[in-house]
């Protein structure tokens, strides 16, 4: 069974001091790195935001805005974090860039009418397993690993290696009653 683990979003943005700070967010990005050089994959991805500045979800664009603009296409913010260890990643999928639509799946667009060429790599290689880890747990986390079950993936979410916007104690429990996800904890 060949195996992906999919880094979701480590970007300037989502960590501490970013337009969209996730709590703890750069307290995941040493973990991550070590979880890359230690762990048997066989095909790292990371994704990466890619916003157009007329972004849809921007509050400052449109009414049904619900984020601060972030992660906005060439800029700093939606670099990747300088402590993020680039070397072992395979491909970078980026998502987001349709203004008119967000895109918290790796997989799809919200829209679920465009999507990521994500899918097609991990097919082309032969993956049949995806890990997941990275920002933030309770939106594209939670969003990439739902798509990831629905295309027939055997998934697991790493939760010791994400963060998410909302912390609660439920969010978990929530998160796996509705999809039905293997949760894996460090060391377990």
């Amino acid at each position: 069974m060949k195996k992906a683990l999919l880094v979701v979003d480590i970007q300037n943005d989502f960590c501490s001091g970013g337009a969209l700070a996730i709590p703890y967010a750069n307290d995941i990005i040493r973990p991550i790195n070590q979880l890359m050089q230690s762990a048997d994959y066989d095909l790292i991805v990371a994704t990466q935001d890619w916003h157009p500045e007329n972004h849809s979800s921007f509050i400052i664009n449109s009414k049904n805005g619900i984020w601060p603009v972030h992660c906005v296409q060439n800029t700093y913010g939606a670099e990747f974090h300088s402590a993020f260890n680039l070397d072992r990643i395979d491909r970078v999928i980026r998502k987001g860039a349709n203004p008119k639509v967000d895109s918290y799946s790796a997989f799809y667009d919200n829209d679920k009418i465009s999507k990521t060429e994500l899918e097609d790599y991990l097919v082309e290689n032969g993956i049949s397993c995806v890990e997941i880890a990275g920002l933030a747990l309770d939106y594209c986390v939670k969003y990439s690993a739902e798509d990831s079950l629905s295309l027939g993936f055997n998934t697991s979410v790493l939760v010791d290696y994400c963060r998410a916007v909302n912390n609660s104690d439920s969010l978990l429990a929530s998160f796996n009653k509705q999809i039905q996800l293997k949760f894996l904890r460090e060391g377990k």
